[in-house]
C-alpha cells in the first residue's frame, strides 16, 4: 500500500486502507495513510477527518496535528491551520516544517511579523532550511522590502542552488525593482530547473508586455498555456497582448478567460440564467448587461447599447449608481439601474446576461468595421447651453478642459498619469481658457499651476465632478477641447462628441481598442514607458494652437 502511495496511486491506496481498517479500526498508520491519500486527491475535508480519527485514538499525536494543518492550509482555512500547527508545535517544538508552514499560514492572513518569527524559529532548528529563507523572502517582498527579499532568496539559493521556486521569487523582486534583465535571467534559471514552470513563462510575458515587446510576450504566454491550458492569468495576459498588437478577434476571445484569472474572480456575478453567447437570437428576450470594471470602461462599452436594443425586446443595464442619470438620459429605451448583487441567484427579470466587457466580442464585426463611433452620450441641451454661457462669461475661447490623474493611482496604473509640470506645453498656450475637469486631489495642483506658470485653471466649486456625471457631461459638451490622461473624463468627453486629446501610455495593458475612449473626435497621443510626457503634450499643444488659429480666422 505504501508503494502505491509513493507512485501517486492515491485512489488505490485509499481502497486498500479502507479494507484494512475494517480489520484494524484503531490503526493510526492506516488513518494517516488515508489522510495523505485524500490530500493527494485534493479531498482536503476528508483528509482532515482522517487526522481527527488519529487524534481520537491518540490526542497527543503531533504528526496528526501537523498533517491536519497542511490539509487546512491547502484549502485556504488558514486560521484553523494556524491552530493545528500550534498544537503540533506544543507537542513537538523541534518540528521545523511545522514552524515553516505556520509561517506560510500567518503570511496568508497578513500577519507578517508572526510569519517572520515562525520562519526564524524554523531556521533556528534547521539552519540549512532553504524553503524557510525563500518563504521569508516572499513575506518581505509582500511588504515591498525588495532588497531584503532578494537577500533572503540568495540565502536560500546558497543552500540549494537548484531551488527553482527561489529563483522564480527572486525574479519577481528584481522585476519590482525595475531590474528587468536580472528578472528575466532568474525566470530563465527557474525554467532551466523546471521546464513546466508555467508561472515563470507568464511573468516573462508580463515583463515583455510592459516593455511593448508584444511578439515576445505572446510567445511567453503561449508557452505558459502549452503547459497549463486552463491558466486564466496567462490567457488574460495573452488577450491584452493580442489586443495591443491589433489582433482584435483573437484578443477578444482570450479576454473572455478573464473570469478564470485571479484578477477578476471577485468581480464575477452568478445568475441562474445563461450567459448570452452573442449568437442566440434576442428577439422577444430580455437581457441584463452588468458593469464589471471602472466608470470609464462602463461608459465606453455603453457605446454598444444601440446594437443590443436593436435585437432585444428589453435591455437592462446595471452600472455604478452615479452613472444612472447619464446613461438613462442617453439611452431612454434601456432600463438603467444601480448595480445590486444581493439577489443575483434569485432573479427572474431577464433571459440572458452579459458582462459589459464582452459586448465588443459579441459585436466584433460591427465594432471593427466602424472607424469612428457616433456620439452616444446626450446630456440635457439646456444644461449644455448654461455651461456655454458661463464659459463665455469667463473669457475668450477656445475653452479647454484638462484632467491628468485618476481616483485610482495604484503602482500598476501610475505610468498612465502625468504631473502638472508635464502639462506645461498645453497650459502655457496663449489665448486659451482652461477649465478643471479633475475630480480628485486637484486643489494643490491648481495652486501649483497658478504659482509656477501664472496660469489660472478655472474650477467650478458648485459642480460635483466626482458624482454628478450627467452635469459633467453637459460641461464637456460645452467645451471646445478636452485634454486628458486615462480617467473617466476622456470617456465622457469622447462620448458626447467633444474633440478629445487623449494622452496615453503605449505599453499600458489598457492601451487598445477595448479600452480606448470611443467617440467621433478622439485623437490619441502615446508615450513609451522609457519616455517622458513632454513630446505628447507638446504635440497636443501644437494641435490646439492650429485649431485656435483656425477659429480666430472664422
Amino acid at each position: 500500500m505504501i508503494s502505491l502511495y509513493s507512485r501517486g496511486q492515491f485512489q488505490k491506496t485509499l481502497d486498500g486502507a479502507a479494507q484494512l481498517l475494517q480489520h484494524f479500526p484503531n490503526s493510526i498508520k492506516l488513518f494517516n495513510v488515508q489522510g495523505a491519500s485524500n490530500e493527494g486527491l485534493g479531498r482536503f475535508d476528508a483528509a482532515v477527518e482522517s487526522y481527527k480519527n488519529v487524534l481520537a485514538i491518540n490526542p497527543d499525536s503531533a504528526v496528526a496535528y501537523y498533517n491536519m494543518g497542511n490539509a487546512l492550509k491547502d484549502q485556504g482555512k488558514f486560521e484553523e491551520a494556524i491552530e493545528a500547527y500550534n498544537k503540533a508545535i506544543v507537542l513537538n517544538p523541534d518540528n521545523a516544517d511545522a514552524h515553516n508552514n505556520l509561517g506560510i499560514a500567518f503570511k496568508e492572513r497578513g500577519k507578517f511579523e508572526m510569519a517572520m518569527e515562525a520562519y526564524h524559529k524554523a531556521l533556528a532548528i534547521k539552519s540549512d532550511y532553504a524553503a524557510a529563507y525563500c518563504n521569508m523572502g516572499v513575506v518581505l517582498a509582500d511588504q515591498s522590502k525588495l532588497e531584503e527579499a532578494i537577500t533572503a532568496y540568495r540565502n536560500s539559493l546558497s543552500l540549494n542552488p537548484d531551488y527553482a521556486e527561489a529563483h522564480y521569487n527572486m525574479a519577481g523582486a528584481f522585476a519590482g525593482q525595475g531590474n528587468i534583465e536580472e528578472a528575466i535571467a532568474s525566470y530563465k534559471k527557474a525554467l532551466s530547473l523546471n521546464s513546466d514552470y508555467a508561472d515563470a513563462y507568464n511573468n516573462i510575458g508580463n515583463i515583455f508586455a510592459d516593455q511593448g515587446k508584444l511578439e515576445e510576450a505572446i510567445e511567453a504566454y503561449s508557452k505558459a498555456l502549452a503547459i497549463n491550458p486552463d491558466y486564466g492569468d496567462a490567457h488574460n495576459g495573452l488577450g491584452f497582448a493580442l489586443l495591443n498588437a491589433g489582433e482584435l478577434k483573437r484578443g477578444l476571445d482570450e479576454y473572455e478567460w478573464r473570469w478564470k484569472s485571479t484578477k477578476y474572480i471577485s468581480s464575477k456575478r452568478h445568475f441562474s440564467q445563461p450567459l448570452w453567447d452573442g449568437q442566440k437570437s434576442l428577439q422577444n428576450k430580455k437581457i441584463l448587461l452588468w458593469c464589471e470594471q471602472g466608470v470609464g470602461d462602463t461608459i465606453n462599452w455603453a457605446s454598444c447599447l444601440p446594437l443590443v436594443t436593436s435585437q432585444a425586446k428589453h435591455c437592462i443595464v446595471e452600472c455604478q449608481e452615479k452613472l444612472v442619470p447619464l446613461l438613462s438620459r442617453s439611452f431612454p429605451n434601456v432600463e438603467v439601474k444601480p448595480e445590486n448583487r444581493s439577489l443575483d441567484t434569485e432573479r427572474n427579470d431577464f433571459d440572458y446576461h452579459l458582462p459589459m466587457g464582452s459586448l465588443y466580442r459579441s459585436f466584433a464585426s460591427e465594432v471593427s468595421r466602424k472607424a469612428k463611433a457616433d456620439a452616444f452620450l446626450f446630456p440635457d441641451p439646456v444644461r449644455i447651453n448654461f455651461w456655454r454661457k458661463r464659459l463665455i462669461s469667463m473669457g475668450k475661447g477656445p475653452y479647454v478642459g484638462i484632467s491628468w490623474k485618476s481616483a485610482n493611482m495604484s503602482a500598476k496604473r501610475l505610468p498612465n498619469y502625468a504631473s502638472t509640470s508635464d502639462l506645461s506645453p498645453v497650459l502655457t498656450l496663449p489665448g486659451v481658457t482652461f477649465i478643471n475637469l479633475q475630480y480628485v486631489d486637484f486643489a494643490d495642483d491648481l495652486s501649483k499651476i497658478q504659482n509656477e506658470l501664472g496660469v489660472t485653471v478655472h474650477h467650478f466649486d458648485d459642480l460635483d465632478h466626482y458624482n454628478d456625471l450627467l452635469e459633467v457631461a453637459a460641461l464637456c459638451a460645452a467645451l471646445d477641447i478636452i485634454v486628458s490622461t486615462t480617467s473617466a473624463v476622456p470617456f465622457i468627453s469622447a462620448g458626447v462628441g467633444t474633440l478629445t486629446k487623449f494622452a496615453s501610455w503605449k505599453q499600458s495593458p489598457w492601451s487598445n481598442n477595448l479600452f480606448n475612449p470611443v467617440g467621433p473626435s478622439v485623437d490619441k497621443f502615446e508615450r513609451n514607458t522609457w519616455q517622458s510626457w513632454h513630446n505628447v503634450f507638446h504635440l497636443i499643444a501644437e494641435d490646439i494652437l492650429k485649431l485656435s488659429d483656425d477659429w480666430s480666422h472664422q
